[in-house]
């Protein structure tokens, strides 16, 4: 197992490269292949740890590194994002400064999770990953500018989104952990349930689905919270 105990590490990097090719990718003017770049990220940010246990090679090297990759693929990269959205919706203005709120409270989002030992199973404020999700599909949404009767209105919408995503971020909403600790339906209810309800909206509206699945897991996680207290 020692011949493989890198592979979690590489996995990491793997992430990090994601993040680097959807910065190059945005400069090119590409924003809609920044999602992409960003999902096969959050995918191997779930399975280096899942590898990193199965092979046991857990390390303190492993987890700056996770920490330093999840900061360009989930924050860095979503922010800018938002920046060149906010810019093209209202033109050269300060608003689209904005944007980079998301990179800033990303970066104080992954500090307080490492020091944070309450956030080992569940989550404490929106992850980043799910976060970067959500903005990077923003840009399958481009057409909702034709409802806008001026060209400020969607900057200033973008502007909002990126509001409230820096708050989610930090804020003390407790969401579910997504790691299946066995296969129980009535301990893993809540898994199911949000795995379930995010296929059948992906099948049906595509990459559309991504805001509806982020409000259903917020629905589901108070849901199992609630349920769990009055236990």
């Amino acid at each position: 197992m020692k011949i493989l105990s890198p592979i979690p590490n590489l996995m990491t990097l793997g992430n990090l490269a994601c993040g680097c090719l959807g910065i190059i990718f945005l400069f090119e003017g590409k924003s809609e292949w920044v999602f992409y770049f960003v999902l096969v990220g959050a995918i191997l940010d779930f399975g280096d740890g899942f590898a990193a246990r199965l092979l046991k090679a857990d390390s303190a090297l492993g987890k700056e590194l996770d920490s330093l990759a999840d900061m360009v693929t989930f924050g860095v990269l979503p922010g800018l994002l938002m920046y060149d959205l906010i810019q093209t919706a209202g033109g050269e203005t300060i608003l689209s400064y904005g944007g980079l709120l998301i990179a800033l409270f990303s970066a104080l989002r992954l500090a307080r999770f490492n020091i944070d030992t309450r956030q080992s199973e569940n989550f404490i404020g929106l992850p980043t990953p799910a976060n970067a999700l959500i903005i990077t599909s923003l840009p399958f949404w481009m057409r909702i500018g034709d409802y806008f009767p001026f060209e400020w209105d969607a900057a200033i919408v973008f502007l909002g989104i990126s509001m409230v995503s820096a708050a989610l971020l930090v804020s003390p909403l407790n969401l579910l952990g997504l790691k299946f600790t066995n296969l129980i339906w009535k301990d893993q209810w809540p898994r199911f349930s949000l795995l379930i309800a995010s296929f059948i909206l992906l099948v049906i509206l595509g990459w559309y689905a991504i805001p509806l699945i982020l409000i259903i897991y917020i629905l589901i996680s108070q849901l199992a919270f609630i349920k769990k207290g009055t236990n």
